[in-house]
């Protein structure tokens, strides 16, 4: 499990397709070992090779068909998250490193201090997000915030702007797109085999008039 809180942004040295890459992370691969969970730009994958400097991940057909790793090209930075310790704080939210979809950067300006992004999404991911709740893109917590049918926004402040991938993207970008797993349970749970969640459904609840 991660949170969402990017600790270090590696380099893609080598890739093979479908098949395996190679990131440079010092302070990643120095952490890994060989079996170790790590999330790169969002993606849970498993080290299957850590040498100094560096760590070596295999790709499914699936992970490079639907995230961004199956664009990734050498040079590239990478969001790097190590997976959080039981009993460590939460600095942002759970993040399974099980992406949703694919998202479009809009907007990525200057706003003040900090920056304000704009990420485009289709509407059977954009039915999880909330205004105020928590997103993760790229592998980033996220809080979203001006929400609707087609996408999101998210206030960006210059550490995480500066300490992440978000700094390189430009409008036209895709980015990984994890929704808030609980918003998905609560779907699940709410809506079970009944129809799904609509208002007579809440007013069997007990919500409402």
């Amino acid at each position: 499990m991660f949170t969402g809180m990017i600790t270090e942004v590696g380099e893609v040295a080598r890739t093979a397709g479908g098949g395996r890459i190679k990131v440079k992370a010092p302070k990643t691969a120095g952490a890994l070992e060989v079996g170790g969970s790590v999330a790169l730009e969002g993606v849970c994958l498993t080290a299957v090779d850590v040498g100094e400097g560096y760590f070596e991940a295999d790709i499914s057909r699936e992970t490079a068909a639907t995230t961004t790793i199956g664009s990734a090209r050498p040079g590239d930075a990478v969001n790097l998250e190590l997976p959080t310790a039981v009993g460590a704080p939460l600095g942002g939210h759970l993040v399974q490193g099980h992406v949703d979809g694919f998202g479009t950067v809009k907007e990525l300006a200057r706003t003040g201090e900090g920056y304000t992004l704009r990420v485009a999404v289709p509407p059977d991911l954009s039915r999880y997000v909330v205004e105020k709740g928590s997103v993760a893109v790229a592998g980033i917590s996220l809080t979203a915030v001006d929400v609707a049918d087609d996408g999101f926004g998210a206030a960006i402040i210059p550490h995480t702007y500066e300490r992440t991938t978000l700094k390189y993207r430009r409008p036209g970008d895709k980015v990984n797109v994890e929704v808030d797993l609980i918003a998905k349970y609560v779907e699940r749970f709410v809506g079970g085999r009944r129809g799904g969640l609509t208002r007579e459904r809440l007013a069997e609840l007990g919500y409402g008039g």
